[in-house]
């Protein structure tokens, strides 16, 4: 499949917003790799191009905006009713011919604005003439602003702004507005689809990230819990695994537990991270929903500052730690957005989780002078289960939570490409 997405641009500074949108299409063609076109305006200038528009895999193709030596102004149609300019058809036609030469081997072609804006309507023009001579050519033409009413009188060329174009499917970024954008064609809705825009939260990340991302899912998970730490046996690393299992097993939904570890001398590694791993399956997680760090590349520590953009993207943080004289990666990942669940036992962790409004859960623990030791009754999984019930509800009832976890899962690139996108172009 070849697919060419026509935006005009005249520049690609990010403060243009859709300039972003076409950028994440892009991200999503080039990633299914898809050969792409990207048909800009000859006056667009290539020392701006920056993030995905300096991808090699990009065809880059600078339409024609001259005609007899003079540039071709672009002029505001918006209104429905008047006259266009004396060389409007001549230049419309040298731009479809320029269009056709261009889009004559593609499969599919993605309009930005083009049906929709008024200062583009001799490239709306343009685009209808080739798609006569190329009936088999596939359009989706994206109206990125709020819907014009459909107007009672309208002659051409004016009238192209509110008519179908064969072999069109018209796409707007929320459900909301599709009824609107179908009056405005005149076409029924069901020619219509959402196409969201969509937030990619790991752009914004470290290289660390980012490579953390390529080995283990970070965006999909329902749960998705950050535990940093040395691994040694004092910070429960097993704790925290068996609570995770308790939660899967009880909402049915997805976890995902990365342990952010760096080594201790004070136990057998590899013994005590399948320990941590059984005591996680044993409750209910696969092998699969728990990754140490250090067994994919960084075998002294996750970085800190990547640390915190972890947290930023996770939603669960839990610290079952038998002893702590602050508990810093608590205030880390309340910073972040998290909900918090700290050990009750130890007095640091009650005092930070009071001051935090944390939840309080109890393990073994170290006080001042003493240490304590839980029993649970019937059984510690029972104990997690009936925890994990409260976990759940509360995490899925706070709104920042949630909104967090939607904008994460539901609003990211590989969810609108997979849902919405790509089935557009299968059709």
């Amino acid at each position: 499949m070849k697919v060419a997405l026509l935006t005009m641009f005249n520049g690609l500074e990010s403060t243009y917003s859709l300039v972003n949108v076409v950028a994440e299409q892009l991200r999503m063609l080039l990633e299914a790799e898809i050969e792409t076109k990207l048909i800009v305006s000859e006056h667009c200038p290539d020392r701006e191009r920056h993030g995905i528009f300096l991808d090699e895999r990009i065809k880059w193709i600078k339409a024609v905006n001259q005609i007899d030596g003079q540039i071709i102004h672009w002029r505001d149609y918006s209104k429905p009713t008047g006259k266009v300019h004396d060389s409007f058809f001549k230049e419309a036609e040298v731009i479809a011919e320029d269009l056709l030469k261009h889009l004559s081997d593609v499969d599919v072609c993605i309009m930005h604005d083009i049906h929709y804006q008024g200062w583009h309507l001799i490239h709306n023009v343009a685009i209808r003439k080739v798609q006569k001579q190329l009936p088999n050519l596939k359009f989706i033409a994206f109206t990125h602003s709020a819907p014009v009413s459909h107007p009672k009188k309208t002659e051409w060329p004016l009238s192209a702004r509110y008519s179908q174009m064969p072999n069109t499917i018209y796409a707007y970024p929320t459900q909301s507005g599709i009824p609107a954008l179908a009056k405005q064609y005149k076409v029924p809705e069901g020619m219509c689809r959402v196409v969201n825009n969509s937030l990619d939260l790991l752009s914004f990340l470290s290289e660390d990230v980012k490579a953390l991302a390529e080995e283990t899912d970070l965006l999909t998970p329902d749960f998705l819990v950050v535990y940093p730490g040395r691994l040694t046996q004092s910070k429960k690393f097993e704790k925290v695994a068996a609570l995770c299992g308790a939660i899967k097993k009880v909402s049915g939904q997805n976890v995902k537990v990365i342990f952010c570890d760096f080594p201790s001398q004070d136990i057998e590694t590899e013994n005590y991270k399948l320990h941590i791993q059984l005591q996680g399956i044993k409750q209910g997680l696969e092998a699969g929903d728990m990754v140490f760090t250090s067994d994919i590349g960084f075998s002294n520590g996750f970085p800190r500052k990547s640390v915190l953009e972890l947290f930023s993207l996770s939603n669960l943080f839990i610290c079952p730690s038998f002893s702590e004289s602050f508990g810093l990666t608590v205030i880390e990942a309340a910073s972040r957005g998290n909900f918090l669940i700290v050990n009750e036992a130890v007095p640091a962790l009650e005092e930070l989780g009071k001051n935090l409004n944390a939840y309080f859960m109890r393990w073994d623990a170290r006080n001042f002078g003493f240490d304590t030791k839980e029993t649970y009754h019937p059984s510690e999984s029972a104990y997690l289960e009936e925890h994990a019930n409260l976990i759940i509800r509360s995490i899925i009832e706070n709104p920042v939570l949630n909104a967090k976890t939607l904008a994460r899962q539901r609003y990211s690139p590989q969810w609108v490409w997979k849902n919405q996108l790509e089935p557009l172009l299968l059709r």
